[in-house]
């Protein structure tokens, strides 16, 4: 009986409620007999396309990948601002990304490598 019902899609507590047995005895019949829960897989799609996608990932290709984050822009999270002030030209500057940059532009990197004009 607990197979039926539990195969016409009744949960534990209805099947309990029902046979008037204690729902940890559904549960234990349900688990030793396979009858826990859908064997479905959950499908995964690309959240970019719609493909399908076997693995619990969010996207069907690199280039699904970029064209999502580039048409989704406001998404980004950057927390890695960095301020500083220009070895050469001594003005503040920030940058993204790398926390030990010394130089504000490739033009002075330049400058205070290879000298003054």
């Amino acid at each position: 009986m607990i197979t039926r019902l539990r195969q016409a899609g009744y949960s534990y507590k209805e099947i309990s409620d029902a046979l008037k047995i204690s729902i940890n005895t559904v549960k234990s019949f349900c688990r030793r007999n396979g009858l826990t829960g859908t064997s479905e897989k959950k499908k995964h799609i690309c959240i970019n396309c719609g493909a399908e996608i076997n693995e619990s990932k969010k996207f069907c290709s690199s280039k699904c990948r970029q064209d999502w984050w580039n048409s989704n822009l406001d998404k980004v999270n950057r927390k890695a601002y960095y301020n500083f002030t220009c070895y050469y030209c001594h003005k503040p500057f920030n940058a993204y990304g790398n926390k030990n940059r010394k130089y504000c532009s490739h033009e002075c990197y330049i400058k205070d490598r290879f000298g003054h004009e």
